[in-house]
């Protein structure tokens, strides 16, 4: 008997068991999960826990396995594997998606030119040793012109030109360059970063000012996509049902706000008892101005005096 065989023995033997459910078993075979939602029977979990416990996980167990000898199989040298599909349960993330880094100077010149960045192998051949060597470190390519017992002098050079002290000073000023464009790099992207948080932050203290603009403080207002609530927004409204009393002290708390009785007169060398002249005047001429009625009573004295010549 060969492995298909075996498998299909156990296949009809699991499928012998059925699990029967009022409500069906949500089996994700992708987590090898299973979830029950029908509702507890109370009488069996309190007569017996245990058993009441035991018999609820075989049932899952038991459709799991059912399950699980349906799908397709793969030989290993550990006998058959059972080939998972992919999950179908979304499980929430304990921390949000990372960001993604924002490209690099190189990055965007090659995206612009369409340039296609393979990676460099850590090993490259050596034509003269016939062996694969490595490109950097100890011992690395890059050292190759520093370390060769034979050395090219150009024909103009100083008479303490030093061919290996010119490789080397040369080596350490490319990688000087690397690193100075590696932290360009760096600080072009968290000043991009930094200007986001800025914008955003911006844009949440101006949709805090147009919600805390209405009468309601925003309660009844239209929530945006993603918009977080509002702390600290809050408004105290009066009961509807009040005493007597409560109404009467508010309304009169009310009318000595609007007669400004409970305001003291800000005048330079004034008391308690200084007259307000400039509400006196407003009052007088019903809001025109002090120049209203001046014209006024200069028109009634002239009227009057008119009248006492004849």
């Amino acid at each position: 008997m060969d492995v298909s065989d075996i498998l299909a023995s156990q296949a009809a033997k699991h499928k012998s068991v059925l699990v029967e459910k009022d409500i069906p078993l949500e089996i994700d075979t992708g987590f090898l999960t299973v979830t029950d939602l029908n509702p507890i029977d109370n009488e069996s979990y309190e007569e017996n826990l245990e058993d009441f416990l035991q018999a609820t996980a075989r049932d899952g167990i038991q459709a799991l396995l059912t399950s699980l000898f349906s799908l397709p199989t793969k030989s290993s040298p550990d006998g058959p594997l059972a080939q998972l599909p992919p999950p179908t349960t979304q499980l929430p993330r304990a921390k949000p998606l990372p960001k993604p880094k924002p490209p690099t100077k190189w990055e965007q010149f090659a995206r612009a030119k369409g340039i296609q960045q393979t990676k460099r192998d850590k090993k490259v051949w050596d034509e003269e040793k016939q062996e694969w060597v490595a490109r950097w470190g100890w011992n690395g390519k890059n050292k190759e012109a520093e370390t060769q017992w034979l050395h090219e002098v150009p024909a103009n050079a100083d008479v303490g030109f030093d061919p290996a002290k010119e490789a080397k000073d040369a080596r350490k000023a490319r990688v000087s360059k690397n690193e100075r464009q590696r932290l360009q790099n760096m600080s072009r992207s968290q000043g991009a970063s930094t200007e986001r948080e800025e914008r955003k932050k911006d844009i949440d203290r101006t949709l805090a000012t147009t919600r805390v603009s209405t009468a309601s403080m925003g309660k009844f207002d239209k929530k945006l996509e993603g918009e977080k609530k509002l702390r600290g927004v809050k408004r105290k409204f009066e009961p509807a049902e009040r005493s007597i009393e409560s109404e009467k002290k508010s309304n009169l708390a009310l009318l000595s706000k609007l007669d400004g009785t409970h305001k003291k007169p800000r005048r330079e060398g004034g008391g308690d008892d200084v007259l307000n002249v400039r509400k006196a005047v407003r009052f007088a001429s019903k809001g025109q101005g002090g120049v209203a009625l001046g014209r006024k009573s200069g028109g009634s004295d002239g009227k009057q005096k008119g009248r006492g010549k004849r």
